[in-house]
């Protein structure tokens, strides 16, 4: 797990900036504090910094094959790397490591682009291949690990994170409309677009090209839902099926050079990897957890977490999560984002990656099972659509009015408003979202309005939605959700709190062999009845509790709505008060304030919506509003936990690389954690 960051004058062959590409790791140090290399090729210049999971001692990047033509620099892990050195070795390639990274430059002599066909993993790396003098780069299937690149028409600069990009000289820090636009509707912002204007994200499954010619990106891989229904096949033949390619997927994923554990929410998804983790080793599986205590504790999930790890007799940790914490760590939550990210748990997740880089260096996560197997409320309710659109039109116009103007009950309301769409993509796009289009409408400054095209959100919905076969409507859900949700949203908030405090996570529920196996499952094993995640349930069962399969399924259910009325209200207002807002010039400030005085007296629970535009402030003030060079924010470091709070000392302390060689060199056993509690 790393940080890489490099970039290619391929326009006039300009001779790359050491000095500059040093500059641009050293903001990524968070990701990688074990270990730095650069190489500088004439116009290229690529960069890492490691996080040592794998071959500890000898896997420093970058690293280059046996004439030193082919130079890779990469994020992730590749789990099969073991079966393709053997079968590059037969080919006559000679390793001088045994980490996976070394697996890329051999592999990429034999099959060129091709490579990443054969990986499994999670990994976006970058290769340069001096005889062709051509800049390679590759994003996972799933879009576990993120990458970001900037293209002038002159040059390339890419990274692991937006903030080593807005470091260099070419890139102007400027916020993009309809990025914005995307974000108030969809609580992100969606590949390959960013809220920088001219950065772009890689999408999953793709690969990208430069060459003295220019950039372009094609995709790799996609997730296919067949037509036609496997008759031959019983529930038992798939049922035993799926617990095969869990146990497979958990298994490689505990190879580790160094301590691991696992996040444990009490969840069917974060219970069945504890299960299965600790079926496979000898010793127990360090879990860790986040909850309230206090007043909010009953919408805590720490009691179900304690089911799972009491069962397994895990090491169990806990931390609490507090209003204050929100006001303490908001700021440095959202530089570590890049980007706003209107998800309640980023802060949650934040706290519990801490809570575990104190004891391991490496988690396993349940993220994905949602989105495989049906586990959202949405896929459910989706079944509703056809009857909805039988409805008279007075009687839709009566839900649509209701969906605007009842007080309370975000959730139905938003399923109101869904569900009177007749248009299949309106309606998708409409399912939870963080505005709908009204109300984005209502909020969205005319002159934002006007850069940005009508029903753009819509559309964009309606050009994915076209580009997937299935037909069955969970199935287009599914594809809809595992291609832009899950990495844009839920992938993209677990990598950056992760890799903020040094913290690797893994994903088994998102291996593509078994992405594409659930593709393949008919939609009465997703959703039967009113149960979601039917097969899955069935298949964990006999290792989980009870009360784990039965439970409602709750997400992270962090009171916000309840802080921003309480501790956090003050500082909400205050960030979003009207004149920052006209200041801004983005939202309208009478709109924002009658959210604000709509929540605050209870008429409507706003704290989703107001937490997004919260996460829009920040994000202003941490990127537009500093110079794009300038250090982090102060590091708040935890000194200890005490039973009701957290101690902080604040520091800041920027690092920097030692040398720069075609090589790599290490800096010490120092840690540098970025703006992470440490």
């Amino acid at each position: 797990m790393c940080g890489i960051s490099g970039f290619y004058e391929y326009r006039d062959q300009r001779p790359a900036n050491a000095h500059l590409l040093a500059g641009m790791l050293n903001d990524l140090q968070h990701r990688g504090p074990d270990d730095s290399g650069v190489y500088i090729d004439g116009a290229v210049g690529i960069g890492n910094r490691r996080l040592s999971i794998i071959d500890v001692a000898g896997g420093q990047q970058p690293m280059t094959n046996e004439d030193g033509q082919v130079v890779v620099v990469s994020n992730g892990e590749i789990y099969n790397f073991r079966d393709l050195t053997a079968r590059l070795r037969q080919c006559g390639h000679r390793f001088q490591t045994v980490c996976d990274t070394e697996v890329l430059v051999h592999l990429y002599e034999e099959d060129g682009p091709a490579c990443v066909e054969a990986l499994r993993g999670m990994f976006a790396f970058a290769v340069w291949d001096a005889k062709q003098r051509q800049l390679f780069i590759a994003r996972d299937r799933l879009g576990i690990k993120p990458l970001y690149y900037f293209d002038d028409g002159q040059r390339l600069i890419f990274a692991s994170e937006i903030k080593a990009i807005l470091r260099h000289p070419a890139v102007s820090v400027a916020l993009h409309p309809q990025g914005l636009s995307h974000f108030l509707s969809l609580k992100y912002v969606p590949a390959p677009q960013t809220m920088f204007a001219n950065i772009r994200l890689l999408p999953p499954g793709h690969t990208l090209i430069c060459d003295r010619h220019g950039v372009w990106t094609q995709p790799y891989w996609d997730l296919v839902f067949p037509e036609a229904r496997d008759t031959r096949r019983s529930e038992a033949d798939y049922a035993e099926e799926l617990e095969a390619l869990l146990r497979e997927s958990v298994r490689l994923r505990l190879m580790s050079d160094v301590p691991f554990g696992a996040f444990l929410s009490g969840g069917v998804d974060s219970s069945t990897i504890v299960a299965l983790m600790s079926q496979m080793l000898d010793k127990p599986v360090k879990t860790f957890a986040v909850g309230f205590d206090g007043p909010e504790a009953a919408e805590s999930e720490l009691p179900f977490a304690r089911l799972v790890a009491d069962r397994y007799r895990a090491d169990h940790h806990e931390v609490f999560i507090r209003a204050q914490d929100l006001i303490n760590l908001a700021e440095t939550v959202v530089w570590h984002q890049d980007q706003p990210i209107a998800d309640e748990a980023c802060l949650a997740n934040y706290m519990v990656a801490h809570l575990a880089a104190q004891h391991v260096k490496m988690v396993l996560t349940g993220e994905g099972g949602d989105e495989l197997f049906a586990g959202y409320a949405r896929y459910a309710w989706e079944r509703l659509s056809p009857a909805f659109n039988r409805l008279p039109r007075a009687a839709k116009a009566l839900a649509l009015a209701a969906s605007q103007r009842l007080p309370g009950l975000r959730r139905p309301k938003l399923a109101l408003y869904a569900l009177c769409q007749a248009d299949e993509a309106a309606r998708v796009s409409n399912w939870f979202p963080l505005c709908n289009t009204r109300l984005k409408a209502a909020l969205l400054a005319d002159e934002v309005q006007q850069s940005v095209p009508p029903g753009m959100t819509e559309a964009w919905f309606a050009e994915l939605l076209n580009q997937t076969s299935a037909t069955a409507p969970l199935h287009r859900m599914l594809y809809v959700d595992t291609k832009h949700w899950l990495p844009d949203d839920l992938l993209a908030r677990g990598d950056k709190m992760s890799m903020a405090v040094s913290l690797e996570a893994r994903v088994p529920l998102l291996d593509h062999h078994l992405a594409e196996f659930a593709a393949t499952l008919p939609p009465h094993l997703k959703i039967r009845g009113l149960t979601r995640k039917y097969l899955l349930k069935k298949v964990s069962a006999p290792w989980l509790p009870r009360q784990i399969i039965r439970r409602k399924k709750q997400g992270f259910p962090i009171p916000m709505s309840e802080w921003f009325r309480g501790e956090a209200r003050a500082f909400l207002w205050d960030h979003l008060s009207p004149a920052t807002l006209r200041h801004r010039g983005l939202l309208k400030p009478e709109m924002v304030e009658t959210l604000l005085q709509q929540h605050d007296s209870g008429f409507a629970d706003h704290g989703s919506i107001l937490w997004g535009l919260l996460n829009l402030e920040l994000w202003h003030r941490v990127f537009l509003d500093a110079a794009p060079a300038a250090p982090p924010p102060p590091i708040l470091r935890g000194v200890t936990r005490w039973p009701h709070k957290w101690v902080f000392s604040c520091c800041s302390k920027t690092v920097a690389i030692p040398r720069i060689s075609a090589f790599c060199s290490k800096p010490g056993a120092s840690r540098m954690p970025g703006t992470g509690l440490l």
